[in-house]
């Protein structure tokens, strides 16, 4: 399994202003469902800031996001370890396959892959 990105997920009641300030640091919005935006670099396209009102599908907001080439391997060795699962496995509308983890020192991690 490897991690193709790592997104820091910034809670926020205004978006748009958020894209307006991260824009002068030359961010360009790369995704906006409503609920969250994703704003990145274009000449590095894995750096990248997701601002969220509130999650849509889960109990609890994420702190930050990995993107995993195998998320289901990720899982599986989640559980394994005995980890707590906040989010259980499920395939998303917006096209991820996810689950949320609480790491040692309480923070919620998304762990995602593109279907």
């Amino acid at each position: 399994m490897s991690v193709r990105r790592v997104v820091p997920n910034v809670r926020s009641e205004d978006a748009r202003e958020n894209r307006e300030f991260y824009g002068l640091l030359g961010f360009e919005e790369a995704m906006d469902l409503g609920w969250v935006m994703t704003l990145a670099s274009p000449e590095a396209p894995g750096a990248q800031i997701n601002f969220m009102t509130a999650d849509k599908t889960a109990p609890v907001d994420p702190d930050i996001s990995v993107e995993v080439d195998d998320v289901d391997a990720a899982y599986a060795a989640m559980r394994a370890r005995g980890a707590e699962i906040v989010h259980p496995l499920r395939d998303e509308e917006w096209g991820v396959r996810r689950f949320f983890v609480r790491d040692p020192d309480g923070r919620v991690i998304n762990v995602l892959s593109h279907r």
